[in-house]
């Protein structure tokens, strides 16, 4: 019975640790122009990997080369 107690108490030490965790980082954006590019970048990338890769806009399965050439620009 002690070890049970133990090891809610545990667990809930570690939860409370990760809730002042998460609440002292303020979870703001990025502010720097260079973070904002990077994720501009990486919402394009996901975007051309989704219809790229996506299986219900082929009748056949991806290769390589589709995702090259989405990547590059080449449509």
């Amino acid at each position: 019975m002690i070890s049970l107690l133990i090891l809610f108490g545990v667990l809930g030490g570690i939860g409370a640790l990760l809730t002042v965790t998460l609440l002292r980082r303020g979870g703001g954006r990025t502010d720097t122009v260079e973070g904002v590019l990077r994720e501009q970048e990486a919402v394009r990338q996901a975007e051309a990997d989704r219809v790229s890769f996506g299986l219900g806009a082929h009748n056949s399965l991806p290769t390589v080369s589709d995702g090259y050439i989405r990547r590059n620009g080449r449509r």
